[in-house]
């Protein structure tokens, strides 16, 4: 009877936590914490009970009181996986539950007097000739419960099909001891499945809830995107371009980056993340050039000094365009690096660029993928005031420029594979 004591103050304290975490935890409707509330008081319920009938320690006149007790017991535990059904969010179950309780009451009390289900003498509890009949409806109650799961997981898009089984194991196992060695560990088993069924809903909440916020991510992602895109084709289309030139450069940034990544250049920086952001934002570069007017912006011919330092300014102002349209919709890391590529595309290794002139690895890495894509773009397109380059000589011109105007690094990766801008 210690062992019983010990196993009945254990599965009190495991439902006791249960409790107390549904008490705080948040995440929970209130029509949730009561049906929770209500499965681990009733289990916490049945558990006293069955050791106040098998605690070692009875006395024939109490035997009507017992009776009482277990006829209680006897119509609340078949209910358990209805509430606990309840708990999971499926619908009907308060209507299950009353007529649940209402049919175990009845059969459990028109049985009492004789007998039937369950009965006590002088010598304590004894099982009637109809003990089956509770069986059968403990373990309907179980199939109940098992369905319930199902059902949860599928509702969820996900199931752990492991738990699941886990359940039926659990409680049998639980059973088996009682049945052929008398030793009452059922309740123990029914908390413990009970804890299980309680992670097993909340990690099928988590997991609904990071989808949808993956969802959610990708759609603000396409978003930003499709913005960055029209933004960026309506300042190319001021430029007398077709848009053609952002989406060259922007796959000649892409491919450029990945054979670096597989040469193992600048291995510390370049990664999956780095490419796809350097590809979605490399169109924003010369988002400034909404500030240059159309007089300069449609020459035909050479700017002059003075238009070519008013040109420069859009490097500058395509920093801070980049900064209003996209701070606050995005993270911060997003945002400079869109700026950064706006803002330093025209630097040179050799600090001889612009907007700050600076310097080799001062200049960001986005931005030095920029400049060599945005030039040869340059160098082979046909303009108003130049025909195209070969890709040879473009590549002839950007390896002479390497050291000076581009990083060499990055020079040396292109001309081992020409083809990647070559094939555009």
């Amino acid at each position: 009877m210690t062992i019983y004591l010990g196993v009945l103050i254990l599965t009190e304290l495991i439902l006791l936590g249960l409790i107390l975490h549904v008490v705080n935890y948040t995440g929970f409707t209130k029509g949730q914490k009561t049906w929770y509330l209500l499965t681990f008081a009733a289990i916490m319920f049945c558990a006293a009970a069955e050791y106040a009938v098998h605690c070692g320690y009875y006395d024939p006149k109490w035997s009507t009181a017992l009776t009482i007790l277990t006829v209680i017991q006897f119509s609340i535990a078949p209910l358990l996986s209805v509430l606990f059904a309840g708990a999971l969010g499926l619908n009907h179950q308060a209507l299950a539950a009353i007529l649940v309780l209402g049919f175990n009451l009845i059969i459990e009390t028109s049985s009492a007097p004789f007998g039937s289900i369950f009965y006590f003498d002088d010598k304590g509890y004894h099982r009637g000739i109809l003990f089956a009949a509770y069986e059968v409806l403990y373990i309907l109650s179980l199939v109940y419960l098992i369905i319930s799961l199902c059902i949860v997981g599928r509702n969820f898009k996900h199931r752990d099909v492991v738990t699941i089984i886990m359940i039926p194991v659990i409680i049998v196992a639980g059973i088996i001891p009682m049945t052929v060695a008398e030793i009452h560990i059922t309740y123990l088993s029914i908390a413990m499945c009970s804890a299980l069924c309680y992670i097993y809903y909340n990690d099928l909440v988590q997991q609904d809830i990071t989808c949808d916020l993956v969802k959610e991510k990708e759609n603000v992602t396409r978003i930003q995107e499709h913005t960055i895109l029209g933004l960026s084709n309506i300042i190319e289309n001021r430029d007398m371009e077709t848009g053609e030139h952002i989406t060259r450069t922007s796959t000649y940034v892409k491919r450029l980056a990945e054979c670096a990544r597989d040469e193992n250049v600048y291995r510390d920086v370049i990664d999956d993340k780095f490419i796809s952001r350097l590809y979605a934002l490399s169109p924003m570069h010369d988002v400034g050039k909404i500030i240059v007017s159309d007089t300069i912006l449609r020459k035909p011919g050479r700017l002059t000094k003075e238009e070519y330092e008013e040109m420069k300014k859009h490097a500058e102002a395509g920093g801070r365009i980049v900064r209003e349209v996209l701070n606050g919709i995005t993270d911060e890391d997003y945002v400079s690096f869109a700026a950064d590529i706006a803002t330093y595309h025209h630097e040179r290794w050799d600090g001889s660029g612009y907007p700050k002139g600076l310097m080799k690895e001062e200049i960001p890495l986005s931005a030095r993928f920029m400049a060599i894509a945005d030039v040869y773009d340059a160098l082979v397109s046909k303009r108003c005031y130049k025909e195209a380059m070969s890709p040879e000589d473009a590549f002839y011109e950007i390896e002479i420029e390497s050291g000076t105007h581009f990083d060499p690094s990055l020079v040396e990766v292109l001309l081992k594979h020409k083809e990647i801008f070559e094939n555009v």
